[in-house]
């Protein structure tokens, strides 16, 4: 007996690159705008973040 249930529904993506939209209301494509705003966002934070450290070990190695 597995543990694992394949016949569960699988979550859904909230969006997905290049996907039909012609489906989806006004009001679906404005919370898929926030939702891209809101991880794009997240992804420029991060590589800040990154760039910073990566900054401060080549200033340190430098020294």
């Amino acid at each position: 007996m597995s543990f694992i249930d394949d016949d569960r529904p699988q979550k859904k993506t909230a969006h997905e690159i290049g996907a039909d939209l012609s489906m989806l209301s006004v009001d679906e494509l404005k919370a898929r705008v926030e939702l891209l705003k809101t991880e794009i966002a997240r992804l420029e934070a991060e590589a800040a973040r990154k760039a910073s450290g990566r900054q401060a070990a080549e200033s340190f190695f430098r020294s």
